[in-house]
């Protein structure tokens, strides 16, 4: 860690608490040299699962690209920071629960509709939608009456 003002490498931590999620810590740090005072949050992070794609190849898992399509889903829906932060580590942990080195896309896919179900019912659409790849508007609507349901 750095000092973010005087690029210092000697930073000593003053302070260490849960954040408010309770899956993230967070530091109060102080830096040796000036004694400029900051904080970091540390979060868990999903290593060595690869995601076997529906056509066989494999890649790292990648925590942007989960990010990404359910931010792309929620385009201006209302949401906070913090419970967007929830909705990926409440995912993040069901990736886990899993206990496997490799997951299919197919499985993320339906995990993260889970969630998303709960959390906001147009973006569970919208990413069904894409993820599902609907063809027409009947295939829309039939998703729309389970979700009525």
């Amino acid at each position: 860690m750095r000092c973010p003002v005087c690029n210092c490498k000697e930073v000593s931590v003053v302070d260490t608490r849960s954040a408010e999620d309770e899956w993230s810590v967070r530091r109060r740090r102080e830096c040796d040299k000036c004694h400029y005072r900051f904080s970091t949050i540390e979060e868990m992070e999903l290593l060595d699962i690869i995601v076997v794609k529906e056509d066989g190849t494999r890649e790292s898992y990648m925590r942007d690209k989960i990010e990404n399509g359910i931010r792309r889903s929620l385009t201006k829906r209302p949401f906070t920071q913090e419970k967007f932060h929830r909705l990926l580590h409440a995912i993040e942990r069901d990736i886990q629960k899993k206990k496997k080195h490799e997951i299919g896309s197919h499985e993320l896919g339906e995990i993260v509709m889970k969630h998303l179900h709960t959390f906001d019912k147009v973006g569970y659409i919208r990413f069904a939608s894409v993820y599902r790849d609907f063809k027409d508007v009947r295939t829309f609507e039939k998703e729309l009456k389970k979700l009525k349901r």
